[in-house]
């Protein structure tokens, strides 16, 4: 998986766009916006399950990100951007008191999309009616799995195995100690494997255990 924009450690042409940001400069703003609102929008689909509640916690953290972005004086944009969508996220599940839904027809447009919500290693160039239907399934199937973690364990499998983001950086963008982040992937994966062993018919035994060495 390709690194998006902006690694963990902001580049010279970011730290400009932020200096004019906080300057008040608009554009430089929607410049930042362009680099990321892929990344945030992926992690707020995973996090909620709900496209559009998806995108209006994007829009959102957007917006609270201009509000705020004389405050930033981090290494990394985009883990003070993923804390504050989180922490949106974390809002919502808040505001409605329970676990989001997810829905296999919405996941499936954003996949046709090509969208940063599909991890890529699902992506085949060649398309086969048969494999195509199996594919959503493991797509929908994992979504599901997702959503039945806690919010942090989801969170933190997220950001490290569907964004591919070092652990240093999870840390910065939950505010937890490194070891508290590697344990709750850790449990992550091992909730993920114990929920995907109820579906042998799409996730066999050894594929099973060749994910969970990995």
């Amino acid at each position: 998986m390709q690194d998006p924009p902006g690694s963990g450690q902001t580049d010279e042409l970011e730290l400009a766009l932020v200096a004019r940001s906080q300057k008040g400069d608009v554009a430089a703003f929607n410049t930042l916006v362009e680099r990321y609102q892929s990344l945030a929008y992926a992690l707020a689909l995973r996090m909620l399950g709900d496209p559009d509640t998806a995108a209006d916690v994007t829009q959102d953290a957007f917006f609270s990100a201009f509000r705020a972005i004389q405050s930033f004086r981090g290494a990394s944009f985009r883990a003070w951007l993923l804390r504050i969508v989180s922490n949106a996220c974390f809002d919502v599940f808040r505001a409605r008191g329970r676990q989001p839904t997810s829905s296999l027809d919405e996941l499936l447009e954003s996949e046709t999309a090509g969208d940063a919500a599909t991890p890529a290693a699902l992506i085949d160039s060649s398309w086969d009616p048969e494999r195509a239907v199996l594919r959503a399934e493991v797509i929908a199937a994992i979504q599901d799995a997702l959503l039945q973690l806690p919010g942090d364990q989801r969170l933190a499998v997220i950001l490290s195995d569907v964004q591919g983001l070092p652990y240093d950086e999870i840390a910065r963008i939950m505010d937890s100690p490194l070891g508290t982040v590697k344990s709750r992937i850790a449990r992550a994966r091992g909730h993920l494997r114990t929920i995907l062993a109820q579906l042998p018919e799409l996730f066999p035994r050894r594929q099973r255990q060749r994910s969970g060495e990995e």
